[in-house]
């Protein structure tokens, strides 16, 4: 079993599996010798890790180098958020398609929303045809990507979050996406509604309020993302033993 054949099975088992999210080839590194079984960019924590917001800033051409470097030192599946596509054009999206494929990722993750500051849903009927000729583009040059799509009704905390997710699930399950990616959903209730909405694995990602493994599981959640949370704490932490150096005049903090 390849890699890509066995990260397609990581989201069909009973127990979901916990993706570490990385943002440069030491975190990927980590959680490796850490024992996870998948890693995956978080497109927040890398634009972060090299001085740009998220909302492909990040030129696509680092995301590629880190992308190739991580494929080289790494031997567990590897998938990489792509946003939007680091494209307008449909033509664009499948070339940094073939790029990422061609580099050795697994899988890749694309959302339904236009990055920026004032984020908002692409139209149904467009990203639907998008994913559509995505899908085709795969089979088509036998290309082994996991295909995940990301729906962001919770994430823009809109009031009717759930039925717009259930809606958009519905149109993105007959394209030949993989998987169903519905970040900042919290609750109980709305995550059973998610994941009976359709055949495809639904995967959720940290959230203070996001129930425990085990409830996920119950659930019926096949693929627990970390996104930005780690790398948040590991720089939040950073920053507070920078000060202390300073503060106490010593390096006990770090040492």
């Amino acid at each position: 079993m390849n890699l890509f054949e066995k990260f397609k099975q990581l989201h069909h088992n009973p127990e979901p599996f916990v993706l570490g999210n990385i943002w440069d080839v030491n975190s990927a590194k980590v959680f490796e010798a850490s024992g996870y079984k998948a890693i995956g960019v978080s497109s927040h924590a890398i634009s972060n890790a090299w001085g740009y917001n998220d909302g492909e800033n990040l030129p696509f051409e680092v995301l590629l180098q880190v992308a190739k470097r991580v494929v080289e030192v790494v031997n567990i599946p590897f998938t990489v958020d792509m946003e939007g596509g680091y494209s307008t054009s449909l033509t664009g999206i499948l070339d940094n398609i073939s790029k990422l494929h061609d580099a050795g990722v697994v899988g890749i993750n694309l959302e339904d929303t236009i990055p920026g500051d004032d984020r908002r849903f692409q139209p149904v009927e467009g990203f639907q045809k998008t994913l559509s000729a995505i899908a085709d583009h795969i089979s088509r040059n036998n290309l082994q990507l996991f295909l995940n799509v990301r729906t962001d009704g919770f994430l823009l905390g809109l009031p009717n979050a759930l039925d717009e997710t259930l809606a958009r699930i519905k149109s993105y399950e007959s394209t030949g996406a993989e998987g169903i990616f519905v970040p900042c959903i919290t609750g109980a209730d709305d995550i059973k509604a998610v994941v009976n909405a359709g055949k495809l694995p639904i995967n959720v990602m940290c959230m203070p309020a996001l129930p425990g493994f085990d409830e996920l599981q119950t659930l019926g959640v096949k693929r627990i993302s970390m996104g930005p949370f780690l790398f948040s704490k590991v720089y939040s932490d950073a920053a507070a033993m920078a000060k202390a150096v300073i503060a106490d005049k010593n390096f006990a903090a770090i040492i």
